[in-house]
């Protein structure tokens, strides 16, 4: 359980995490594989802004971890100050080729999950633009598709 509260929903429509076609296929058969699983957004660790897909539990949730929602039936959390200091945005998770550089289960599936902020989207920014950069921050290493 975190001791942060999730964003409020009455506070926008629309989620704050979503995920493309593709990116629930992937985590449907990871789930498959691995049975229940869940997301955490990395701040610059291993592999960039990648979302870290994990088996449920594997990576213990901290007090200042956040829940922003779930994907595919899965739990996504970030760090809650990391969070606000990109400015609160709205993610969308999608799929590349080849293998991240984390530990993220789909590594050996040959493709990596990958972070859009819904905003950049919307401007027609380019759609791979790491975390950092959408969110006015300095990249800290490889952008959220780079592997």
């Amino acid at each position: 359980m975190t001791a942060v509260s999730p964003p409020d929903p009455a506070a926008g429509s629309e989620p704050v995490v979503v995920a493309t076609a593709e990116a629930l296929e992937l985590i449907a058969r990871l789930r498959a594989m691995h049975g229940p699983l869940m997301f955490f957004l990395s701040g610059g660790c291993c592999d960039g802004s990648a979302p870290m897909c994990l088996a449920d539990g594997e990576l213990p949730v901290g007090r200042g971890d956040l829940r922003l929602g779930e994907i595919g039936g899965a739990p996504f959390y970030i760090d809650a100050e990391q969070y606000e200091r990109w400015g609160r945005p709205r993610f969308e998770i999608d799929v590349s080729p080849g293998a991240g550089e984390g530990f993220s289960l789909e590594g050996l599936e040959g493709l990596h999950f990958v972070t859009r902020t819904r905003g950049e989207l919307a401007s027609g920014a380019p759609a791979r633009a790491s975390v950092h950069a959408a969110a006015g921050k300095p990249g800290r290493g490889a952008s959220a598709d780079s592997a």
